[in-house]
């Protein structure tokens, strides 16, 4: 049985893609840094589910120390989804020191921490998948969210060298670039700017976590020479 690491997976597209995996046969491992009873919850259903193991960790993925202590207690990942983040909205004239670290920790440090201890097991056994939850921000930018806009557009320059990098050991580094998804993470938006927000979409609507999740899945089980991709879902939008 394979196993997988996803993390930030208490709600939204993490969650979703635990259950993809689990209800496919996978051994899922899942984090998150706040939200104890969801993962644990979370933890239980697909336990009971799909028959399968799955353990669940409290961990600050933007801690290195935490990162490492996990990882001493799971097995060897053979994919890794570097889902866990944050955001954050404002002027950029006006975000503390201490928030734009956190920003950075969250979306880029941590995504640095799970690829250094997950790659060594993966190159002895010369393979490995990686998928980096990005954003449509990270390739055009977003006022107001300069910071989350500057973390995934380093995710995005991670992604394609360390997939390059990788390549030779096969292992396939590539990550999803989801456009605006209906999370929790869109909870600033005032109803008005929500519909004004729909109204760009072709698509005519906010896409689900659960088509992240299952584009997730089909890029973990690409043919391997499909490596070092920032690939789009966002309904036509950008």
């Amino acid at each position: 049985m394979k196993t997988i690491l996803i993390t930030g997976a208490s709600s939204g597209i993490g969650a979703a893609t635990a259950r993809i995996f689990a209800s496919r046969g996978w051994h899922t491992v899942i984090t998150c840094s706040k939200n104890k009873e969801s993962l644990f919850s979370l933890k239980k259903e697909l336990e009971q589910s799909f028959a399968v193991p799955c353990d669940a960790y409290v961990c600050d993925m933007g801690h290195y120390e935490e990162v490492e202590a996990l990882f001493s207690q799971i097995p060897a990942p053979h994919a890794l989804i570097n889902n866990a983040g944050r955001s954050y909205f404002g002027l950029l004239s006006e975000m503390s020191l201490q928030d734009w670290h956190h920003i950075m920790d969250s979306n880029l440090n941590a995504c640095f921490y799970t690829c250094k201890l997950a790659i060594p097991p993966m190159v002895r056994r010369k393979e490995g998948r990686i998928l980096n939850i990005s954003s449509v921000w990270g390739e055009t930018g977003a006022s107001m969210e300069t910071a989350y806009s500057a973390s995934k557009g380093a995710l995005n320059a991670l992604t394609r060298a360390l997939a390059k990098e990788l390549a030779p050991s096969n292992i396939q580094v590539n990550a999803l670039a989801p456009g605006v998804i209906d999370t929790a993470m869109n909870a600033h938006l005032t109803p008005e700017e929500a519909e004004a927000l729909k109204a760009e979409i072709p698509a005519d609507r906010y896409g689900t976590p659960e088509e992240v999740a299952e584009l997730a899945w089909q890029v973990i089980h690409a043919p391997a020479y499909m490596t070092g991709q920032i690939i789009s879902i966002d309904g036509g939008w950008l």
